[in-house]
């Protein structure tokens, strides 16, 4: 299982008026530590920053899965809370376990659409709790060196 890791930069981002505003963008890395994490924010976000930055914040995440869409159209993350529905043999009650899952889609209904779609074929029962629009700027899963086994 992944472990996701949010970062947090920190930079001076030229406005469409002309004016520089410091600005915090989150990101979500899969990653072993928070130094790779932190590590990874500044490799792969450099190239589009010019100035000074730094990396704010890391912090794990309770993100247990995450539904990738590779068109254009989607460009805004989705965090849905799943309610996983299972009875209590002994006492006969519903148990209900609280899920995130973070969905890449273009709108509500887009996201709500993709996150029904990655379940499909799932034998458990489940609620979904809600729906509401991240403010995490791109995912980046980790990436497998030539020389690493696997």
């Amino acid at each position: 299982m992944a472990l996701w890791i949010e970062t947090s930069l920190r930079y001076d981002k030229m406005q469409e008026n002309g004016t520089v505003r410091k600005v915090t963008e989150k990101y979500l890395f899969d990653a072993l530590t928070f130094t790779d994490a932190e590590a990874r924010t500044v490799e792969k976000l450099t190239p589009f920053i010019s100035g000074e930055f730094s990396v704010s914040a890391t912090k794990k995440t309770k993100i247990a899965e995450i539904f990738f869409d590779e068109s254009d159209y989607a460009d805004k993350w989705w965090l849905v809370k799943v309610n996983f529905i299972t009875l209590d043999e002994k006492s006969g009650k519903e148990k209900k376990t609280l899920t995130q899952i973070l969905v890449q889609a273009g709108d509500f209904e887009n996201a709500l659409g993709r996150f029904q779609d990655g379940m499909k074929g799932t034998v458990a029962d489940y609620r979904i709790a809600s729906i509401s629009e991240t403010p995490i700027m791109d995912v980046f899963k980790y990436e497998y060196k030539s020389e690493e086994k696997i």
